[in-house]
């Protein structure tokens, strides 16, 4: 029986909250530079929104990064003990 790991489901979330970042960041540019001042929907003056942006992005990307770490170290422990269990049988 095939034992499932949860690699593939960390890995692809670590992607998603990557890019999701990279997203935040450029789109928190790109409200503090074209919009400024501007109300953005009643929520706010769009320069403060991008700034929200900017951080939030900036934590997710961070978050993404570790993510990706912590599913390497993982596969990379896994294939050491495969690889040692298949040497000594």
């Amino acid at each position: 029986m095939v034992k499932k790991s949860p690699d593939l489901f960390l890995s692809i979330t670590a992607f998603v909250l990557y890019i999701v970042g990279g997203f935040g960041i450029f789109g928190g540019i790109a409200l503090i530079a074209i919009m400024g001042e501007q109300d953005l929907f009643g929520w706010g003056s769009a320069k403060t929104i991008g700034y929200l942006l900017i951080c939030t992005g900036v934590c997710f990307s961070i978050i993404g990064v570790l993510f990706l770490r912590l599913v390497r170290n993982r596969t990379n422990t896994l294939l050491s003990q495969s690889s040692a269990s298949k040497e000594n049988p």
